[in-house]
């Protein structure tokens, strides 16, 4: 175990593409500070845990149905995280809300990646091609993505990084969210974990 490195789980519940681009990151040495060191999905099947596989990082699966409940899936989340010591908790396309008695547990050592810039277009029921579809129709001509620390409101905590992505003519929310997650998330999200990293290793000294 490489004390110099925070130790970096990521949360995904499906294609992995943001995982992906942590992944790539780490292997560029743009993240030099973390290492990931699990990935849990919260749903069977999910590419995601196939992409962890390809390069040699520990998936699991915990599905919330075989915990009874909420409350059952974030204690057996919280015991596997402290099993595998881990630092700080990305959020790559996690489709879960996790409660407050679970962000309190890790204050600041949580962050999620949210393809708008907030506070436009997040919150309760604002995920993935929705978001999309909300900026096109309210018609604004800038959109991107944010990444922020984890509290118990939905895209609620504060914000780490954020980069603008033009809206061109004749965009489909299809079109959008792959300009988006090419030209903010994939870049913003390394970035921002590298930053955590560092700064949790600064204060173990």
């Amino acid at each position: 175990m490489d004390k110099r490195k925070a130790r970096v789980a990521v949360l995904v519940s499906g294609g992995g593409t943001n995982l992906q681009a942590i992944i790539d990151a780490e292997r560029a040495g743009i993240i030099s500070s973390g290492e990931i060191c699990l990935v849990i999905s919260n749903k069977s099947g999910a590419y995601a845990l196939k992409r962890a596989e390809t390069a040699g990082i520990p998936a699991l699966t915990i599905l919330k149905k075989n915990f009874g409940g909420q409350e059952g899936f974030e204690k057996e989340l919280i015991r596997t995280l402290e099993e595998y010591k881990i630092d700080l908790i990305v959020l790559a396309g996690f489709l879960a809300i996790l409660s407050k008695q679970f962000t309190d547990h890790y204050p600041e050592r949580i962050i999620n990646v949210h393809p708008s810039l907030i506070p436009s277009f997040c919150g309760e029921g604002y995920y993935g091609l929705k978001v999309h579809e909300a900026a096109l129709e309210k018609g604004v001509k800038v959109t991107g993505a944010t990444v922020h620390f984890v509290n118990e409101i939905p895209d609620g905590g504060k914000i780490l990084l954020q980069k603008a992505v033009t809206i061109r003519k004749g965009d489909t929310p299809e079109i959008l969210q792959r300009r988006v997650m090419e030209k903010a998330e994939w870049k913003l999200l390394p970035r921002a974990v590298e930053m955590v990293s560092k700064s949790i290793i600064a204060q173990r000294s």
